[in-house]
């Protein structure tokens, strides 16, 4: 296949400039080096406190209980409309 580039370069066009890097064949896994990168990774993460992580799973039941009963009620009044169609 011909590589095809455009005569003008700051052009932006369906063939790329610079053609893409192709991935390293030789790559292996290095499980000590994946873990000390998450290790690294995890210590940057602002954990919440206890009263935040409580408040937010208070707030999901709530928001939760609410849609439950919404969707009770939604049902309970098409059931009765299907009842009432059906005979």
């Amino acid at each position: 296949m011909v590589e095809r580039r455009s005569p003008k370069p700051e052009v932006a066009g369906s063939m790329p400039a610079t053609p893409a890097k192709t991935a390293k064949k030789n790559m292996k896994f290095n499980p000590a080096k994946y873990l000390r990168e998450v290790r690294q990774e995890v210590s940057k993460v602002t954990w919440p406190s206890k009263r935040e992580t409580f408040t937010s799973a208070g707030i999901v039941l709530v928001v939760i209980s609410i849609a439950a009963i919404i969707l009770m009620l939604l049902d309970q009044f098409f059931s009765f409309i299907v009842r009432i169609v059906i005979g």
